[in-house]
């Protein structure tokens, strides 16, 4: 086992159901990288859309978590009760005359845009047009033509070019709430996590949070991206998917299941706890083994 003393990894769900087996995972990769490693892991619950929260559902995945043995060594915090850090982020970024705001809908988005990565690629319409009131506007930051590459310990090297293959993107959405893009790098920085381990929907947003964090001089974390959990139209699985939750009930059997689909080594037959469990993935997970079946 690894020695890092200053590993800090997180696991950041979205209170929007119940745990499902995908972000289960996530869960049992980022937590048995930290225990690898001697390191930190800590929790973060992602409702900085609150519209989408449903209540009682923080709390439903957090006891989910311990009864799969799960621990984690500071308090959870919540987007919901940062609002006045990211609106500080805000008006830096509007400062710096990084930002600006943004009247255009979807359709006329779609109607003008090249197609990118990940659908449209925004045009710069309100850039070059310079709309004066931002209130109920989108805000999107300024992208530029530099090529961004990172090295995902699972995925390998990635690279885009922001302006050509996503556009500006919003960091503030119109309805006022702060964007997930945004959220996520100044949570990271402060809560000092320098190991993610997440699931490979998010590979793709990753260069535009290397590009936040260069603007806010922030420092980079490792990355590494592990392979989603689909259902049998290769959907990425969802809380909405009422077929899949996770049973606290049943906690060996799902940390197992979650261990086997990332193909890790098979553990002894003599384990019968999760308590077990993590005392022998500590020492017995390895990453590498994502890595051939992802490259």
């Amino acid at each position: 086992m690894s020695v890092q003393e200053n590993y800090r990894g997180r696991f950041a769900p979205s209170p929007t159901g119940s745990l499902h087996f995908g972000s289960l995972v996530a869960a049992v990769a980022s937590y048995a990288d930290a225990l690898h490693h001697r390191g930190n892991w800590l929790i973060r619950m992602e409702d900085v859309d609150e519209g989408r929260t449903v209540k009682g559902s923080a709390d439903d995945i957090l006891r989910t978590l311990e009864a799969l043995g799960f621990e984690w060594q500071e308090p959870v915090i919540f987007q919901s009760r940062r609002k006045a850090r990211y609106a500080d982020v805000l008006a830096w970024l509007a400062k710096q005359d990084l930002t600006y705001a943004c009247r255009c809908s979807r359709r006329e988005i779609a109607a003008q845009a090249t197609s990118g990565i990940e659908g449209p690629v925004y045009p710069g319409t309100c850039r070059q047009v310079g709309v004066k009131d931002r209130t109920g506007k989108a805000i999107r930051l300024r992208t530029g033509t530099e090529e961004i590459c990172f090295e995902d310990r699972i995925q390998g090297k990635h690279c885009q070019v922001l302006s050509r293959d996503i556009g500006d993107f919003i960091v503030r959405r119109a309805d006022g709430y702060t964007a997930y893009q945004l959220a996520v790098v100044i949570d990271d920085a402060d809560q000092r996590i320098n190991r993610i381990v997440r699931g490979a929907d998010l590979l793709l947003s990753t260069p535009r949070q290397i590009y936040l964090q260069k603007l806010l001089g922030l420092p980079h974390p490792s990355y590494a991206h592990v392979p989603l959990v689909v259902d049998r139209q290769g959907r990425k699985l969802s809380k909405q998917d009422q077929a899949h939750p996770v049973s606290a009930t049943a906690a060996l059997p799902g940390l197992l299941s979650a261990w086997h689909f990332l193909r890790q080594s098979p553990p002894p037959s003599g384990i019968g706890s999760p308590a077990d469990f993590w005392r022998w993935a500590a020492g017995n997970w390895n990453i590498n083994k994502l890595r051939s079946s992802t490259r």
